[in-house]
């Protein structure tokens, strides 16, 4: 009998490599097609496809966490082999999208017919008719995309997770080159949005047929359990709640500012609001490979300082990834940019350095979320960041009258930086962290080899040259100074252990 090539664990394994091989993509193609459609579109057609795009957004957290909640009770079905009582889940989630749906398109529809009102002052009558149209087409996306994504969520309560993470590579590459083809070709914001509206439904499709051809899951509408609905939301509810938070976070600065400025500074923002979130991918990226570790320790009640122990290992491996990226970007983000999407859009150096400096200490911090998480304590840092939001958005709002773009992005990460103050007292009193050790051993030798780091950079001039082959080369110095000075001076035994490693199994390096 042939060997199946996609057992449990060869499933787990594809679905890590595709999974980060999606990030990568995202990235890559993000930073290379950005300027292409920049150019191609217009800094003001740019703008507007940002801006409509921000405002459907917002509509996607009206999943209300029921994703994650599919993989969770679909997987519990399947350990207790409660066949009938997953079907019977599984309906009643699909009437509960059904409605979801049904809202979606409502709430599109005021927004619909009250749009020339809410950017009569910014947007041109022409700007005007295609938001509209654009508008239009992506409330249909959406109402189809939400309901299609409990499909994805079955293959992963099953750990099929080969075939849709396959088709989320694949989806990337030919939207891609499709991209570039309709750009070349003449297309404008709405083609894109088309085009967006096609690969989704295109994906829904494929993941749907693999779920009733090898997963054979059945969806049954006969006894839906009213009680289910509320078991449902009672643990989708603060899921719900940080959706909202990542959706609203930085996309409501883009939504301000088309009403109060117009597309161009929409444009110029939502650039370095893309180089931020780039940043903390790259974080996400280390931490994620500890936390099968991190989950262990708590089930096993571990101590506060045992815990601490934890955080303080893997903070400092990310500080150092992060170090690495905030001062390559401090040096030579101004002149990235400029070659990247031209000069017009220098204001987004600004924008992307502040989110990154605001977006530091919660990323070098990420265990402590897996710590509420796995004891259940989720609301108060939820309730917290939708406060911080509310009350960064009103102060960029006041301050972009004066100060435009740079003014929207003070007011936010302001806001923010004084969450994470409230949040490490938080984490002191109430999970018993100690943070007074944390930030001291994080930091211990890592910021003074960073500071040493750019002084030397800054005094040799490896910035402010414009031109790819004196960026490429200074990037490259900038690197190998930056890895032997934090290599010699800033990591220690553990740290290091981890970077020769590798070079020892291959036999560069003897020990």
């Amino acid at each position: 009998m042939r060997k199946n090539p996609f057992t449990s664990v060869n499933q787990i394994k594809l679905g890590a490599i595709l999974s980060y091989s999606t990030i990568v993509l995202t990235n890559i193609l993000g930073i290379v097609l950005t300027p292409f459609t920049i150019r191609m579109l217009g800094d003001a057609e740019y703008g507007l496809y940002l801006l409509m795009g921000s405002i459907i957004g917002y509509m996607t957290v009206l999943d209300f966490g029921l994703t994650n909640t599919i993989v969770r009770y679909v997987a519990k079905y399947r350990a207790e082999n409660d066949r009938e009582g997953e079907e019977r889940f599984l309906g009643t989630a699909m009437l509960i999208y059904m409605a979801i749906a049904f809202l979606i398109v409502v709430i599109g529809a005021l927004i619909y017919v009250n749009l020339n009102l809410i950017f009569s002052r910014s947007l041109t009558a022409e700007e005007l008719t295609k938001a509209r149209i654009m508008f239009l087409i992506l409330i249909f996306n959406l109402a189809i995309d939400l309901p299609g994504g409990a499909y994805g969520a079955i293959c992963n309560a099953y750990e099929h997770f080969v075939i849709p993470r396959a088709v989320n590579v694949g989806r990337y590459i030919v939207r891609s080159a499709m991209l570039v083809g309709i750009l070349w070709l003449g297309g404008r914001a709405i083609s894109i949005v088309v085009l967006d509206t096609l690969m989704n439904i295109s994906a829904i499709i494929i993941n749907a047929n693999h779920v009733a051809k090898h997963i054979k899951v059945k969806i049954s509408f006969q006894k839906v359990d009213r009680s289910l609905i509320r078991k449902i939301f009672s643990y989708s509810i603060w899921v719900f709640v940080f959706a909202i938070v990542g959706q609203f976070q930085w996309r409501t600065g883009q939504v301000v500012l088309g009403i109060l400025s117009g597309t161009k500074v929409v444009a110029i923002y939502g650039v370095g609001v893309m180089l931020g979130t780039y940043y903390g991918s790259f974080s996400t990226a280390i931490s994620s490979m500890f936390l099968p570790r991190a989950t262990q320790m708590i089930a096993a009640a571990s101590t506060p300082e045992q815990l601490t122990n934890m955080m303080v290992k893997i903070g400092r491996l990310s500080v150092i990834v992060l170090f690495f990226i905030l001062g390559a970007f401090i040096l030579f983000g101004r002149d990235f940019i400029a070659l990247w999407v031209g000069e017009g859009y220098h204001d987004a150096w600004f924008v992307a350095l502040l989110l990154m400096i605001g977006y530091t200490t919660p990323l070098v911090q990420s265990f402590a979320n897996s710590i509420l998480e796995a004891r259940a304590l989720l609301s108060f840092k939820a309730l917290l960041y939708l406060g911080v939001i509310a009350l960064g958005t009103v102060l960029g709002a006041m301050l972009v009258k004066d100060y435009g773009v740079a003014g929207m992005v003070v007011g936010s990460v302001s806001a923010w930086c004084a969450s994470q103050i409230v949040m490490n007292v938080y984490y002191s009193k109430v999970l018993k962290l100690n943070v007074f050790r944390f930030f001291k051993e994080l930091y211990n030798r890592i910021l003074l080899s960073f500071l040493l780091v750019m002084i030397v950079c800054s005094f040799a001039g490896f910035h402010g040259r414009l031109g790819w082959a004196y960026l490429i080369v200074n990037l490259s110095i900038y690197s190998a100074v930056y890895a032997v000075v934090m290599f010699r001076f800033g990591m220690n035994s553990f740290e290091k252990d981890l970077v020769v490693a590798p070079f020892m199994k291959l036999g560069i390096i003897r020990s």
